[in-house]
This record gives C-alpha cells, sequence and structure tokens, in this order.
C-alpha cells in the first residue's frame, strides 16, 4: 500500500512511501486486540482501593441481643455487616492488577492495530519536522494544513522532540508519541495517526524483526 508523503503545509511533496504489508496489511486479530487493551488498562489501575472488614473497625463487641427468636438477621456485635455502620463482607483490598502477556501476542496485536488504521485510510504520512521553540498555534495550523483538526490525533515521532511534544500538550485532541513506545490502545483509541517517514522505518525495524 503506498501513501503520499506530505510537508507540514499539508502540500504534496511527490514522494511516497511503501507501507510493509507485513505490518500494516494483515488480517487483523481481535482477540488478540482485547487481551493487550485489557492489559495497558490494566496496568494504569492503582489498585489502592479498600473498605474496612468487621475485624478493623473500632467498636464494641458485646452481643447486642440473642441469637434466636428475634424475628431479624442474626447479627453479633455492632461492627456487624448487617448493620449500618459495620463493616463490609468481602470488600475491596489493595492489589496489583497487571499481568503478562508473551512478546508475540503484543507485536501481533500491535501489527492488528496498524492494520485496522490502514483499511480505514487513518494514516497520514508527513516528512520529518521540528519546532524551535513550543509553539502550540503552529502545531494547531499543521493540524488544519494535514486537514486531521478535529480528530483525536496521534502524532508518532521517531525520537524525542521537546518542543513537539511541549506544543500538542496543551490541545485535548492530541497526543504525541514515540514510534518505540507505540501500543495497541494508543493506535485504536486515534481517529488518525499521523507518522513522520523516519517513525515508520523505526516501526518496521521493530515489528518486522
Amino acid at each position: 500500500m503506498e501513501i503520499n508523503v506530505l510537508n507540514i503545509n499539508g502540500q504534496e511533496t511527490g514522494r511516497k512511501v511503501e507501507l510493509n504489508e507485513a505490518i500494516f496489511g494483515i488480517e487483523p486479530n481481535d482477540h488478540v486486540l482485547y487481551l493487550d487493551v485489557k492489559q495497558y488498562l490494566a496496568n494504569q489501575r492503582q489498585g489502592t482501593h479498600k473498605s474496612k472488614e468487621r475485624s478493623e473497625i473500632s467498636g464494641s463487641t458485646r452481643k447486642l441481643g440473642r441469637q434466636k427468636g428475634g424475628g431479624g438477621a442474626r447479627r453479633g456485635d455492632i461492627n456487624s455487616p448487617v448493620l449500618v455502620g459495620g463493616g463490609r463482607v468481602f470488600g475491596p483490598k489493595p492489589r496489583d492488577y497487571r499481568f503478562k502477556l508473551n512478546k508475540k501476542v503484543k507485536v501481533l496485536a500491535r501489527k492488528s492495530a496498524l492494520s485496522y488504521k490502514a483499511q480505514e485510510n487513518a494514516i497520514v504520512v508527513v516528512e520529518d519536522f521540528s519546532f524551535e521553540a513550543p509553539k502550540t498555534k503552529e502545531f494547531v495550523n499543521i493540524a488544519k494544513n494535514l486537514k486531521v483538526d478535529g480528530k483525536k490525533m496521534l502524532f508518532v515521532l521517531p525520537e524525542t522532540d521537546k518542543n513537539v511534544y511541549l506544543s500538542a500538550r496543551n490541545l485535548q485532541r492530541a497526543e504525541v508519541m514515540l514510534a518505540s513506545g507505540l501500543n495497541a490502545y494508543k493506535v485504536l483509541n486515534a481517529d488518525v495517526l499521523v507518522m513522520t517517514e523516519n517513525s515508520l522505518k523505526t516501526i518496521d525495524g521493530i515489528l518486522n524483526k
């Protein structure tokens, strides 16, 4: 699949890049995508939730009433889960939600996500660019020139560029990522991928081993 390379003014440069069929042209695997997205979201969880159980609440341990014959549920002390203000039964405890996925599964998930975007014609290739200083206005102008403004944009760069990152940081529907850190969730969550020529080479080197 060939895509025209644009400059930051949205004009065609006359060059074309060939998207690697082994990465952008495979049959997407939905189950692998589900696993990878699930892992990504699970890794974002703090897992610090906690509620007090019966033994952790301060209160008298005196038995409030008879075991039988009261007409209601049996209850012991004032910390009983049956009563308002009592402990919680099987409440949440701090835990780690992270789980492991094999490398091949994660690679297949990224390939599947990129293939979906290629099928949707939601990939824009632009020649490499940089800013001399952080300028949000310049970044907005590039988005308008590329006709991706108003969409949820993911700009993929080959290496860290602080000025580009800072220029996009204040925009709600724009995100800048390194090609080496690309994951299935970020790709699927974006409406359009804006990739530089060198970031495509980086992705080829990582996913086409």
